[in-house]
């Protein structure tokens, strides 16, 4: 029996330094469909010995630019994938299997994460299994409307597959604190869209719940100096994203520029 073809969904944005990797990993598939953010670096020169499939859209939030570009995959199937993650080996021959002996009533799988930081996995510290839903039927599947950390929403049932997606989304500190500003903005704008107000305790109080949280209860201890990295970092990713939602309920909604 055939296998259903698939279609990789890849948004982009200056990554030219890491996107090759990616699409090695991805080359296989039927189809890769790239959206691009209008890149200024050599991203697109790298994708083009890819694939012709290439798209341009302003970008607006992660779930808006693939909710945007996931109708024009040209096949049933669709893995989406970011420009910092790889398949490990013996994801391919998984999903192959499973789009082979597709049950008509699963409409999407999730794939285990690998969560790489400062250049090792980090089994603890409530990084894995980090279950992300990117393997799903195209027309059934739709990223939630959040500002930030958006997952595949699907109306079927969702199975489980047992590779993992490599992520190496903290290859050094310095990347992450350039995020920092613009993420922690999207997570307050998010609470503020949810009608969530700010309260005083939430800015003293919730940063170190989420240390504790991460370090002690989930065992972040066990990875080392990185472990109390990836904690410490997640309590300042918290309290500037409750001092931003301050800020929207002091200084009003005057976005500035993402």
């Amino acid at each position: 029996m055939a296998r259903s073809r698939l279609s990789v969904l890849l948004p982009t944005y200056n990554c030219a330094d890491v996107v090759r990797d990616t699409l090695e990993s991805v080359k296989w598939a039927d189809e890769i469909l790239v959206v691009d953010s209008f890149s200024t670096d050599g991203t697109l020169d790298v994708c083009r010995n890819y694939t012709d499939r290439i798209i341009q859209h302003e970008y607006i939030n992660s779930a808006t630019q693939k909710n945007w570009a996931l109708p024009q995959c040209r096949y049933e199937w669709v893995l989406q994938m970011d420009t910092d993650e790889r398949l490990e080996p013996g994801l391919r021959e998984e999903i192959e299997i499973a789009l082979t002996n597709m049950p008509p009533d699963v409409h999407a799988y999730r794939i285990p994460r690998k969560n790489h930081v400062l250049g090792r996995w980090l089994p603890y510290g409530g990084l894995y299994p980090d279950y992300q839903t990117r393997l799903f039927r195209r027309d059934e599947g739709r990223w939630q409307d959040k500002e930030v950390h958006a997952h595949v929403v699907v109306p079927g049932k969702v199975g489980t597959l047992r590779h993992h997606i490599l992520h190496y989304g903290m290859p050094h500190i310095s990347k992450q604190l350039r995020n920092l500003d613009r993420y922690t903005r999207y997570e307050a704008d998010e609470m503020h869209k949810r009608g969530k107000s700010f309260r005083w305790h939430q800015l003293i109080f919730h940063p170190w719940l989420t240390f504790f949280h991460r370090y002690i209860w989930l065992r972040g201890f066990r990875d080392g100096y990185r472990g109390f990295v990836v904690a410490a970092y997640l309590a300042i990713y918290d309290f500037l994203a409750y001092a931003k939602l301050w800020e929207l309920g002091e200084l009003g909604l005057d976005r500035s520029p993402r």
